[in-house]
């Protein structure tokens, strides 16, 4: 960490040991809300290293400051007049007709068009992700399944009764070659 003073009209700048500023910044948040969990090189280098100790003081004066702070709070009539603000914002009449059938999906008591508008762009998405996909061709027929190639085999066998006949005298044939 930095600590910038001026010496006879200059900036001097003191550093600490290399590396250890990235060390310190990662563990800043155990050396201000929990010290004993931060490492113990890190914690002596605190103590023995001024600029850091300096440093670390003021960022601790600063959280404890931020804890003393306290939001403002809201007016009473707060929720009173919002609610009287969107009942004159409901009874307004729209400009136009897009400004209309807003207020109307927004305001309007007619709570039953949200769901149709919903399934109505459900719809539309699926024909358009259909259409995109080139599924809507129905009338194609489906293309046949192809077989293992062991059935395929076995069909080739049975309709080749030759060849079957030439195995068979081959198996029975003696070893010998008679």
């Amino acid at each position: 960490m930095e600590n910038t003073e001026l010496k006879n009209g200059e900036r001097t700048a003191e550093k600490c040991q290399a590396g250890m500023e990235s060390r310190l910044l990662h563990s800043l948040p155990d050396l201000l809300f929990d010290p004993t969990a931060a490492p113990v090189a890190i914690r002596e280098h605190v103590e023995q290293c001024a600029p850091c100790r300096a440093e670390l003081d003021e960022l601790k004066a600063t959280m404890a400051l931020l804890d003393t702070w306290e939001g403002p709070e809201p007016s009473p009539y707060f929720f009173t007049r919002l609610n009287a603000r969107m009942r004159e914002e409901r009874q307004a009449a729209p400009a136009g007709w897009f400004a209309r059938l807003r207020a109307r999906c927004a305001y309007g008591p007619s709570m039953h068009v949200r769901p149709i508008a919903a399934m109505a762009l459900t719809v539309m998405l699926l024909i358009g992700g259909g259409a995109y996909l080139n599924i809507t061709q129905w009338d194609q027929p489906a293309a046949p399944q192809g077989q293992a190639a062991v059935v395929g085999d076995l069909q080739l066998l049975d309709n080749n009764a030759q060849l079957l006949d030439q195995m068979e005298a081959m198996s029975n044939a003696s070893p010998n070659g008679d």
